[in-house]
């Protein structure tokens, strides 16, 4: 028979929808009756298991109500965690983030609550979004992605009823959510342009926050920290600043991206300078170019002065 502790946990996992969680716990309790000596029975569960996981594999994720369809899209990424290229500092945090969530029954029991809502700022394309698909997909969750922009404009006069749904939504479905550009709803309340509806809006955003206990994980990213008003910094668990990669990471993103195509012979020196200053998605779009050039034309490895021109040519378009 199952331990009680085990017994509890798949209770927990089924009401808060962590179809994951249950599975591992029911691993644990097929574990269990093997050690028991019930073989036959440890050899049905892990079956049911493995059926169940192939299943949600080849799934898609359940729809929404249609009231939040649009307002939400739900994404399952494929990022692993091991794919993101960011100063050691950040990985410990994100690490932390994520023994923290997979380990918060162990919190729980001394009271301690595990990090939740994790706040990332920093310029366009330096890992913000990427660093959301790699949590979901790490912690087994679904990506849902909140369509600031459509709360903050399109249902204007309506933004808190639309975003009391989405809290509401946070609390009954497990998940990472990811409200990009929230500098669209944080807005800072003594700002010239504030009106009263958004001011409004952001004492709701505040409070909805504050008050959530959920078992999802809130990650909210902006480009212009200093358009956030200061009251929301303390709402997050974490606030994590994101840059621009120093030469190191700028190398391995390289290397990352080209893989196999990566020449023998690189002039590391020149292409570090041609670089410097440019962020991951620009420095990612340029290998892509380079790798794709290099698949078209039927070579096997990519040159180094395609690799210098790629780099050269990315910086002057986005500058």
């Amino acid at each position: 028979m199952a331990k009680a502790e085990q017994i509890k946990s798949l209770i927990r996992s089924h009401w808060s929808e962590d179809p994951e969680r249950f599975l591992t716990v029911a691993l644990q309790v097929a574990a269990y009756e093997a050690q028991q000596g019930h073989r036959e029975l440890a050899i049905e569960i892990r079956d049911i298991v493995d059926k169940a996981r192939a299943e949600r594999q080849n799934g898609q994720p359940r729809r929404l109500q249609p009231e939040l369809e649009g307002l939400v899209n739900i994404e399952l990424p494929e990022v692993r965690i091991d794919q993101l290229v960011l100063p050691e500092g950040l990985m410990e945090h994100l690490r932390l983030v994520i023994r923290e969530f997979t380990e918060r029954d162990k919190l729980q029991q001394h009271g301690l609550s595990n990090r939740r809502k994790i706040l990332l700022t920093g310029p366009p394309g330096t890992g913000k979004t990427m660093t959301a698909k790699a949590l979901a997909n790490t912690l087994h969750l679904p990506l849902m992605v909140v369509q600031v922009d459509k709360l903050a404009s399109k249902y204007l006069g309506e933004t808190g009823a639309k975003l009391r749904k989405v809290f509401e939504l946070i609390e009954r479905r497990r998940g990472v959510y990811f409200f990009d550009e929230f500098d669209a709803l944080g807005v800072e309340r003594n700002r010239d342009n504030d009106v009263g509806e958004m001011h409004r809006v952001l004492n709701a955003l505040l409070q909805f926050i504050e008050q959530d206990k959920s078992d999802s994980l809130i990650v909210a990213a902006t480009n212009s920290p200093q358009l956030l008003d200061r009251a929301l910094f303390r709402r997050f668990d974490d606030v994590l600043n994101y840059g621009p990669p120093e030469a190191s990471e700028r190398q391995r993103l390289m290397a990352n991206v080209l893989g196999t195509f990566l020449p023998a012979q690189m002039s590391w020196a020149t292409v570090l300078k041609e670089s410097s200053g440019m962020s991951h998605a620009e420095i990612t779009s340029a290998c892509l170019d380079v790798l794709k050039a290099a698949v078209l034309d039927d070579e096997d490895t990519a040159k180094a002065s395609a690799i210098s021109r790629g780099l050269k040519s990315r910086k002057s378009r986005n500058r």
